[in-house]
């Protein structure tokens, strides 16, 4: 899972909400930094302290990531994009291929579930905006093993790009995925790409509601602020 299919149900939880972002966002910001749960749950202690939010949410994250990957969908649905994608790269790109299978599966996941709703996006962002990124930094570094500094400046960063909005054309969501490449210094991927993902996203879409590891009427309009950590 990604970035909105993680948040989309918190949005009136901004710490809550950023809880569900940290992995993600210390992927990018510092890789050395992990949060782990027996690490974290400690500080998820049920208050509605900023910490404690962010520390549910984390949880919430791990949780919903534990179950998504382990979906006879998700495992069907990035398997058959991985093919497609191999089909273009050819057999001698060893690993890439499984590697883009198993993170388009995701982001297109998020472009649809944003198509469902948009106006939860924008939800989305406002909630990002209301962070204290000091803050989130703070209760991260008390939490993880390891400690960051990159990830105050990160959030803001994250919040005025909107990449998520991306996710919702093909040609886009390839130039995002090169840029992940040049992160990992990885060759950038050919524009034939972006024609897999337009079919990728018709049978993903078709399955969408099978790879969420929470009943589909939570993401619903009238859902979609009310689930909670259990």
């Amino acid at each position: 899972m990604n970035y909105f299919a993680h948040g989309m149900r918190f949005c009136d939880r901004p710490y809550f909400l950023a809880g569900t972002a940290c992995p993600d966002w210390l992927s990018v910001a510092d890789r050395r930094v992990r949060l782990r749960s027996r690490r974290v749950e400690p500080f998820a202690d049920g208050s509605a302290s900023p910490e404690a939010e962010i520390a549910a949410g984390v949880l919430q994250h791990l949780e919903d990531d534990q179950q998504f990957h382990q979906t006879r969908t998700f495992v069907e649905t990035s398997a058959q994009l991985t093919r497609l994608i191999r089909e273009v790269l050819g057999p001698e790109d060893g690993y890439r291929p499984g590697f883009l299978g198993h993170i388009a599966t995701e982001l297109i996941l998020d472009g649809i579930l944003i198509e469902r709703d948009p106006e939860c996006l924008d939800d989305y962002y406002r909630a990002i905006d209301g962070l204290d990124g000091e803050l989130v930094q703070r209760t991260v570094n008390k939490m993880a093993r390891g400690e960051t500094n990159r990830l105050a400046g990160l959030i803001p960063r994250f919040h005025a790009e909107q990449f998520l909005r991306d996710y919702l054309d093909s040609v886009r969501l390839l130039y995002r995925l090169n840029q992940v490449m040049r992160r990992i210094k990885l060759r950038q991927l050919p524009d034939e790409l972006a024609d897999v993902f337009d079919i990728g996203r018709e049978f993903i879409r078709e399955r969408a509601s099978e790879l969420l590891p929470f009943p589909s009427a939570d993401v619903s309009p009238a859902n979609t602020n009310h689930k909670t950590h259990r």
